[in-house]
């Protein structure tokens, strides 16, 4: 009987699946060491270790870095760039800017297309969309010879303009599909049809080259599934927060270079959502890195401006997630001016930290946690043993010694730094968009989330941390939650005042049948299609735009306006209601519903077991350790009321609980934490 939905998110250290069984609403979680030579391997040994019989799936949700990896590496397949003549170095000039601006030795990147692959030929449609010179379709057909001898396996085709009339463009994607048969041939005004020529050509350029990678990952991942007994589509996640099936994601594979950091924001809001709070900041802290995303009113904050490398933006639509190198496995140092630093070099999985006893004598946040007592002597259900000695050694050799401190203060040392540098990635997603932290619940997952987020949330003065029942894997339940979803949208640039609402429904009209065309093709029924609007609206003169929602049909300019003004001034603190307003592109989300997992909810027993150990912890603040209660997250009743200091182990993480806070375990097995509660 087919009734298990599968999760597997792919992390830089970490690969973690879920197996959720729909008849009984049973969650089972496994995790296994992630294997970078070929993702794959990682994703395969997930299901052997979780036992699963892929004869028994029903779905396979799939969140993964393939795309993420290829960029940051640069193992690219050979490709190359079509330009309208003259045009070929847009995406080298880029914006003319710096990511370190007064660093004169930091160059950006180069682009991922070298300029000798990168080809033109004559043609020009001007501003208004009039073709001033059609396509030379025998200078095409040239370009076409040479892509052919030097075997390329992707092609972006830029033209000027061709956003407002794509009919050269098309043209030329006809000619190379023709010349170049297996070739990935990515075109602009099918890939992301908007003004700004650096923004489109890079988006293209991305998709184009990830095409490939993404094409054979995919259809090996499909295979192994089909051998294995899975009957229906694989489901890859995408940076929008929604899932697109294996035959999409290769004609759109750049919206796949965010896939792994949207699950957990997605997961997060779950949660929040389950315990009550439509606000929330999601705080994901695994091996690697630390992603922090942000839901206000029950909705994800979505950007369209975000990169893999400086230089080269993304604009598909994507979840806005914060990345930074703070992690378990973050390296402590020093630099030759005697600060200590935490990250953003990590161990990684492989020698991994100091503690895992693999060759590494680089003391880690892991390190320091586990010398403070925070961190029992093993992880993963005792897959990975930890060396108190070893971790004891990097900390003294590396950060005691060289700072005259005694190691234990160093390792107190090293967690308050990794702490500084996650509190500054939340008040850039929160305080620094308009967004007050003390109107929030931060939810604290990832390895070792759980670990840090009651000291994030004393620092920012968020009142609740949320601890989702699995806090190690909650990326990979984040897949089993979200609907195929794609984004389509169109420049619309035009005075507010001058907008005829009837136009603007017809453009809206016209995408949402191309959009029900799209879903259909993925066997989404009609009854389970829903679209979503929104126009980017600025102040006449501005350069940033911002988004507005807006309902079907389209009626009113002027309410349209009305909202922007609101936004506007949440966003910014000021709104300018004597200001004109410009529209400058229409947006529609056309979203595919799929089933979603319910989990299962307990009944409220309340009561406290008994700890399952003591040890002794230190804790901020305190001088000495305390002798703090050691519970297993498995024999906590929902209900449960606990009062700080004490520890929480399980497979997959370990919840801190200081002295002065309460804690409780929800019907959901949330462990949820009250700052400055412990009395109540």
């Amino acid at each position: 009987m087919r009734n298990l939905r599968i999760a597997v998110d792919i992390g830089g250290t970490f690969t973690d699946i879920c197996v959720l069984d729909e008849s009984s609403g049973e969650l089972r979680v496994a995790k296994t060491a992630s294997t970078p030579a070929d993702p794959m391997d990682g994703a395969m040994n997930a299901l052997a270790v979780a036992d699963v019989d892929l004869h028994d799936v029903t779905l396979f949700s799939h969140g993964t870095t393939v795309a993420t990896n290829a960029l940051i590496t640069r193992r690219l397949p050979p490709s190359a760039m079509v330009c309208t003549d003259g045009y070929r170095d847009v995406i080298e000039i880029r914006r003319s800017n710096k990511e370190e601006l007064w660093d004169t030795y930091k160059d950006v990147a180069p682009p991922y297309i070298r300029r000798r692959d990168r080809l033109v030929v004559p043609e020009r449609t001007d501003y208004s969309g009039a073709i001033i010179k059609p396509l030379d379709e025998a200078a095409a057909r040239e370009v076409a010879r040479i892509l052919k001898k030097r075997a390329v396996e992707a092609v972006a085709v830029c033209f000027m303009n061709s956003f407002i009339n794509p009919t050269n463009e098309v043209r030329m994607r006809e000619i190379l599909e023709a010349e170049l048969p297996g070739v990935a041939i990515s075109a602009s005004s099918q890939t992301i049809p908007e003004i700004f020529e650096h923004e489109r050509f890079s988006t293209t350029v991305v998709n184009a080259i990830l095409s490939p990678v993404i094409g054979r990952y995919v259809a090996r991942m499909s295979e192994a599934l089909a051998e294995g007994g899975y009957a229906n589509d694989l489901l890859m996640l995408h940076s929008g927060g929604g899932v697109m099936t294996a035959a999409t994601a290769k004609n759109f594979a750049g919206r796949l270079a965010g896939s792994g950091i949207a699950a957990g924001a997605i997961a997060s809001r779950h949660i929040a959502g389950l315990c009550g709070y439509d606000n929330a900041i999601g705080l994901d802290m695994g091996g690697t890195s630390c992603d922090v995303s942000l839901v206000y009113g029950g909705d994800l904050r979505v950007t369209k401006e975000w990169h893999i490398e400086f230089g080269y933006p993304i604009r598909f639509p994507s979840i806005e997630v914060l990345t930074i190198g703070a992690g378990g496995g973050s390296l402590a140092w020093i630099d030759d001016d005697g600060a200590l630093h935490s990250g953003p070099q990590s161990a990684g999985a492989d020698p991994g930290p100091a503690c895992y006893d693999r060759g590494s004598a680089t003391p880690t946040t892991t390190d320091a946690n586990l010398l403070l007592g925070r961190l029992g002597d093993e992880l993963a259900g005792g897959q990975i043993k930890l060396d108190r000695k070893a971790a004891a050694e990097a900390v003294t050799s590396d950060i005691a010694e060289p700072l005259k401190l005694t190691p234990t203060a160093a390792a107190k040392a090293i967690v308050s730094v990794a702490n500084a540098n996650m509190a500054d990635a939340v008040r850039l997603i929160s305080i620094s968009r308009g967004y007050d932290p003390r109107d929030f619940a931060l939810v604290a997952f990832g390895g070792a989330g759980a670990l840090h987020g009651v000291a994030l949330a004393k620092e920012l003065s968020i009142p609740t941390v949320i601890v989702p029942p699995n806090p190690g894997v909650t990326s990979a339940i984040g897949c089993l939650l979200v609907d195929i979803r794609h984004d389509f949208s169109r420049s619309y640039l035009k005075a507010a005042a001058a907008a005829s609402p009837g136009d603007i429904e017809a453009q809206f009209a016209a995408m949402q049948s191309e959009a029900a065309e799209q879903l259909e093709s993925e066997g989404v029924a009609p009854q389970d299609m829903v679209f979503q609007r929104s126009i980017d609206m600025m102040y006449a003169g501005q350069w940033r735009s911002l988004q507005v929602p807006v309902p079907a049909p389209f009626d009113s300019v002027d309410d349209a306006v009305e909202l922007f003004h609101r936004d506007h001034e949440r966003e910014y603190a000021y709104r300018r209601d004597v200001e004109p307003v410009d529209l400058f592109r229409l947006n529609l989300t056309a979203i595919g519903e799929v089933a979603k997992a319910e989990l299962m909810r307990h009944a409220e027993k309340g009561g406290t077991p008994e700890p399952s150990t003591t040890r002794p912890v230190y804790f901020d603040g305190q001088e000495e350790p305390i002798e703090t209660p050691i519970y297993r997250h498995e024999d906590l009743p929902a209900g449960a009321v606990m009062a700080g200091p004490l520890v929480i182990e399980q497979l997959d993480s370990t919840v801190l609980v200081p002295p002065g806070c309460r804690a409780e375990t929800g019907a959901w097995l949330n462990i949820i934490i009250h700052l400055g509660e412990a009395s109540r």
